[in-house]
């Protein structure tokens, strides 16, 4: 089990998991900006690190910034909680590379679900019935992608592969309209997340909107924890979410869960994630996987346990650290240009609680076993 672990997030989701470190006997270590100083967590945790100022491209996206945090106080894991870095596969690489142990998913299995062509693709292979679409990305040619297109049947839906939060999408339902539609979309998703790449699926007219969250420990031990039904929604961004899903019958939670644990195997995934369907006529599509911890606390507590995903994560990336010694790099303060030792100031926080303010830079390293 680990002793410290740094959590790389803020807010509900930080609150989360120190409470579940805490309940485990695990001491934490939260990073802030200059805007959050005195925020619940901060105050919470057992040590704090400021790593910059108010922008979030600045502090929490600062990813030089966070391993420093790390080196200074003697972390051994990371939980990058939801949002911010916690689906971005450079971040648990440079994690894994430092000597410490990311609690998520390998950056391998990020980075192959975070493009939905590629996800599409495993998860058909992998028998997870998917929504019919085009075989991999639309081609340049407006005629190839016409011809796509009658193959599946209007409406169609052109998807950005790299699209997220309800964007990069747009319904089409005659022939005319496509050629637009597909011309806008790829200029969207290159200026929202710097990757053009469209394809094409079939628009579902009325389906619901069902997610299965999952657990594993990367060494085909998978469990999921039931079923939550996100159909309420408005510009693709949902308003509401209810579990466990109604009417949805033991016999077909059994089976589309035991797709998910299977899937899961077949790919070796590890930590929390999300299977996302569209479900229609007692059938359900596969859509896209979330690789980080589900931000709905309800759902995710509905077997009883207070917070099991990050519980279950933890304990399963402190396994997979004692199975393997890995180096560490450790930042040396004297290399560090006009900095000053680190500073406490116990004041105001929990007992034995300490703030250590750093610059939000990356500083020269000395590798050490």
């Amino acid at each position: 089990m680990f002793e410290k672990v740094l959590i790389a997030n803020r807010g509900e989701i930080a609150l989360r998991i120190q409470r579940a470190c805490r309940d485990m006997g695990i001491k934490t270590v939260v990073v802030h900006s200059e805007a959050d100083s005195d925020a619940k967590y901060v105050k919470l945790a057992d040590e704090s690190v400021c790593i910059g100022p108010a922008a979030s491209s600045a502090s929490y996206l600062n990813i030089p910034a966070i391993i420093s945090a790390a080196e200074v106080t003697d972390a051994e894991a990371i939980h990058p909680g939801y949002g911010f870095l916690s689906e971005n596969p450079d971040f648990a690489e440079r994690v894994d590379k430092s000597g410490f142990t990311f609690i998520g998913p390998t950056a391998e299995t990020i980075r192959l679900m975070g493009d939905k062509i590629s996800a599409k693709q495993v998860m058909e292979k992998a028998g997870v019935p998917c929504v019919p679409g085009s075989d991999g990305s639309l081609p340049d040619a407006p005629e190839e992608a016409l011809k796509i297109a009658r193959k599946i049947g209007y409406p169609v839906i052109v998807k950005s592969a790299g699209g997220g939060g309800g964007r990069g999408m747009r319904v089409v339902h005659t022939e005319a309209a496509l050629k637009s539609a597909i011309s806008i979309t790829r200029a969207e998703a290159e200026a929202a997340f710097g990757n053009p790449t469209v394809y094409l699926e079939k628009y579902l007219e009325n389906p619901r909107h069902i997610e299965v969250q999952v657990l594993a420990d990367g060494h085909k031990s998978v469990i999921y924890l039931g079923e939550r039904d996100c159909s309420m929604q408005r510009r693709h961004q949902k308003v509401m979410e209810e579990a466990p899903a109604p009417d949805i019958t033991p016999k077909l939670r059994a089976r589309i869960g035991e797709r998910c644990i299977e899937a899961c195997r077949k790919i070796g995934y590890r930590g929390a994630g999300t299977f996302e369907f569209l479900y229609e006529e007692g059938e359900f599509y596969f859509i896209e996987m979330n690789t980080s911890t589900s931000f709905r606390s309800r759902s995710a507590s509905l077997p009883g346990s207070d917070f099991p995903c990050v519980r279950k994560t933890s304990n399963s990336a402190a396994m997979r650290s004692n199975a393997a010694s890995t180096p560490r790099i450790r930042f040396d303060s004297r290399h560090r240009r006009g900095a000053s030792p680190p500073t406490t100031r116990p004041g105001g926080r929990a007992s034995g609680s300490t703030r250590i303010s750093t610059r939000a830079t990356p500083y020269p390293a000395t590798t050490t076993r």
